[in-house]
């Protein structure tokens, strides 16, 4: 397990140790949770971009192929 240090700012610490006095767990695990929550969010989102991405290229592609093809029906 690896220790990190960082600034937090009071606003946030205030509400997470709000939350925590009604919680049965400990600060770390609290923030180890939400960090793996936000971890996988952000893949998730990531994953999204990529698709969106790859979507369009793909898009492009097939429309040029259409294109050929028309072309090729109005030779006829």
């Amino acid at each position: 397990m690896k220790s990190i240090f960082f600034n937090l700012d009071d606003e946030i610490f205030n509400e997470t140790e709000r939350i925590l006095s009604g919680m049965k767990i400990s600060r770390n695990k609290y923030i180890n949770d939400a960090l793996e929550w936000y971890n996988k969010f952000q893949r998730k989102k990531m994953m999204e971009l990529k698709l969106i991405s790859e979507s369009e290229a793909v898009r492009k592609e097939s429309l040029s192929v259409l294109k050929e093809f028309e072309d090729l029906e109005d030779k006829d």
